[in-house]
């Protein structure tokens, strides 16, 4: 262990005691670290040099992965209560730790990695009778009779399918025309169970405990306070029901901000995960579903949970 002097000296960059509270509850990877941490490798991969220096950890190979881990516990002893208030004080540290909840989810479910590399393969290659348009019918076909919120719902064209077999649709949007347009689409094609609201996805105009499911499909991006719009569903949503994410994982396209008036550049899995937990949903499962080959080859994420019953 080096010196307390440059022990301290090396534990006064943020990001150097941000990676030992990590790897005091995890084995990681260079790569898991940067997926928590959303930093490049050669920066990680620098601070792990001097840490390692200084003995405060210590590597392995696994094949082509180099793995890291606390060598014996720098955050004992003298050090303890110093790193241990300095922890309280990081911002990011709450959010490191959701991320590694997550990571440490991906981990244990070993049949997600193959669904992953599966993702964004169907549909690629013409096949006669197989296509994304009819999954999507049959899978609505078979979804039990719910009342659901279409957060965001622009014009409706998802809202009508899922009419199709929910007992009620309510699409919300903050646009008059797409509103009025979607309205009068419905109307003329006989949907009498689908209702057009008026309103904002942070504050949907819903009575309370009141939908089976809260739906944001590419439409929480578009939030000023995607935590907010959250728990504006958690609050129309009724015991036992559930809320559906699908928007775009974390990217650096920035000009979908000038070409689909973007709020946000996607979210991270961690970020969805912290947005539904601290809203109060339970059993949150989140995912990437697809990814883009063309550039900016942007992937969608899909995420899930359950107001307590």
């Amino acid at each position: 262990m080096a010196s307390i002097v440059k022990s301290l000296r090396l534990l006064a960059d943020e990001t150097r005691l941000r990676l030992l509270l990590l790897l005091q509850q995890e084995e990681l990877s260079v790569v898991e670290i940067q997926e928590i941490l959303g930093m490049g490798q050669s920066r990680i991969s620098s601070h792990l040099a001097q840490l390692r220096g200084a003995e405060m950890v210590r590597d392995r190979r696994a094949g082509k992965n180099i793995y890291y881990v606390l060598d014996g516990d720098p955050l004992a002893g003298e050090l303890g209560s110093v790193l241990t208030a300095a922890a309280r004080e990081i911002p990011e540290a709450k959010d490191d730790a959701r991320a590694l909840e997550v990571l440490r989810r991906k981990r244990a479910d070993r049949s997600r990695e193959y669904f992953d590399r599966m993702a964004g393969r169907f549909g690629r290659d013409y096949v006669p009778g197989r296509t994304w348009e009819g999954v999507a019918r049959m899978l609505l076909a078979l979804v039990p009779s719910l009342v659901i919120a279409d957060l965001g719902a622009g014009e409706g064209h998802l809202s009508q399918l899922m009419a199709k077999g929910a007992r009620r649709v309510i699409a919300i949007d903050n646009s008059e025309k797409m509103v009025e347009y979607g309205s009068v689409l419905a109307r003329d094609n006989g949907i009498t169970n689908l209702e057009y609201r008026l309103g904002d996805i942070e504050t949907p105009p819903i009575e309370d405990n009141s939908v089976d499911l809260a739906l944001f499909s590419q439409a929480l991006h578009h939030a000023g306070n995607p935590a907010r719009a959250i728990l504006g569903a958690f609050r129309i949503v009724r015991p036992g029901g559930r809320v559906a994410v699908l928007d775009l994982l974390a990217h650096q396209f920035e000009q979908a901000r000038e070409l689909y008036a973007d709020m946000w550049l996607g979210f991270t899995e961690a970020a969805l995960v912290g947005f539904l937990e601290e809203a109060g949903f339970e059993g949150v499962e989140v995912g990437v579903v697809s990814r883009d080959e063309q550039n900016p080859a942007l992937q969608t994420v899909f995420a899930t949970g359950m107001k307590p019953a």
